[in-house]
């Protein structure tokens, strides 16, 4: 009996500290309100729709024998997009088809973390950090695999036709060494 009075107060300490648990907060939406005042609404990061490649090259952050060797493909042509003052890179293998893209944004931080979240969400890539200070995500496409980091006020995306991300990656770190972000 002595066991079954000691057992029952435990059991209720128990219940009761896991319905005193409260759920985790959402966090927080940045709101602002409307030109009347009275109704908040949400403030999102618009982010700039993707490069188009306009012009020829070469790249002004990375060379064209560095991606050869990073990406394991010879280079026969490269373009650049128009976008000021880092335009996009875009990497074509011998066969005329497009084998690296290299995305670069400066602005905004809540842009460029937008830019990364929006290529690699957060819930179906995997965490990148490389190089130091910089967060993002890597994960294989339908059609490669990319990298896509951001820091403060830069995003950097790399994009390939190759499954390893590993090659994207290095790109990646080479396009923000060169840049000096």
């Amino acid at each position: 009996m002595r066991r079954s009075v000691i057992f029952v107060p435990v059991l209720g300490l128990l219940l009761a500290a896991c319905t005193q648990t409260a759920a985790p907060s959402p966090p927080p939406v940045a709101t602002s309100l409307s030109a009347s005042g009275d109704s908040p609404s949400v403030s999102v990061p618009v982010v700039p729709p993707a490069p188009e490649p306009t012009g020829g090259g070469p790249c002004p952050y990375l060379t064209s024998d560095f991606v050869a060797q990073a990406n394991g493909q010879r280079v026969s042509k490269v373009q650049t997009s128009a976008d000021q003052p880092h335009p996009a890179c875009f990497f074509y293998s011998l066969n005329a088809r497009l084998q690296l893209t290299v995305r670069v944004y400066v602005g905004d931080a809540a842009v460029a973390k937008a830019l990364v979240d929006q290529v690699a969400p957060v819930d179906t890539s995997n965490p990148a950090t490389e190089p130091a200070g910089w967060r993002g995500g890597y994960q294989k496409t339908d059609t490669g695999a990319l990298y896509a980091v951001s820091k403060d006020g830069a995003a950097v995306v790399v994009t390939t036709n190759q499954d390893q991300s590993v090659k994207a990656r290095t790109v990646a770190k080479q396009a923000i060494a060169g840049l000096k972000l």
